[in-house]
């Protein structure tokens, strides 16, 4: 397993090594032990996501109140996606940075974001298949978005070969901005003390 640290703090790729032979393939796409040398903590699974996606469907930005947050672990076990990684921490040095990264069924890497990280990500293909990891169950009251075409933002979805399609709730998502002046980011200071006790308890 290849890992690399991505420029966003709590953010990294993995890459796993596939072997394929005359009756198909096989990959493991999360590695414990890989992980746990990346990150300095296990990866606690609360809950797993499957999600399936037309061409040019844009899922997110998409956080969640930290504490507890929701970290991912993300990979696309079928079609191609590009995984977006967005800063949103109030108060950190790459507030407001994101970081791309295709994953598809080819190479089968894998994104983690940790606790207080965006996320988004746009289908490349029809039936791209997104597999989630996650560290704590769904709580909607907890969940907030972002707009993914703010222009403050300006994440990267030119690539797209058609008109983008989004749900009503992500086209409805605030700005960055004016989810900074409501009070819904996440604290960079707290994000950073809610890593150091994974790693103390991990």
């Amino acid at each position: 397993m290849q890992v690399r640290r991505l420029e966003i703090t709590g953010a990294y790729e993995f890459t796993p090594k596939a072997f394929p032979d005359h009756r198909g393939l096989f990959v493991a796409p999360f590695q414990e032990a890989a992980f746990v040398d990346a990150t300095g903590h296990p990866l606690r699974v609360a809950q797993t996501n499957h999600s399936v996606s037309a061409r040019n469907v844009i899922r997110g930005v998409h956080f969640s109140d930290v504490p507890p947050g929701q970290a991912k672990y993300v990979y696309c076990p079928q079609g191609a996606l590009l995984d977006v990684v967005i800063d949103i921490r109030a108060g950190s040095p790459t507030f407001g940075h994101w970081e791309a990264v295709r994953l598809d069924d080819t190479e089968y890497r894998a994104v983690y974001l940790a606790e207080g990280l965006g996320h988004a990500f746009a289908a490349l293909t029809d039936d791209t298949v997104m597999t989630y990891l996650c560290s704590t169950p769904y709580n909607p009251a907890a969940e907030h978005g972002i707009d993914p075409f703010d222009p403050e933002l300006a994440l990267p979805w030119s690539d797209l070969d058609g008109e983008p399609i989004l749900s009503e709730k992500d086209r409805a998502a605030p700005s960055l901005a004016e989810a900074a002046d409501k009070g819904l980011l996440p604290d960079y200071e707290t994000c950073l003390a809610h890593y150091e006790s994974l790693r103390s308890t991990g």
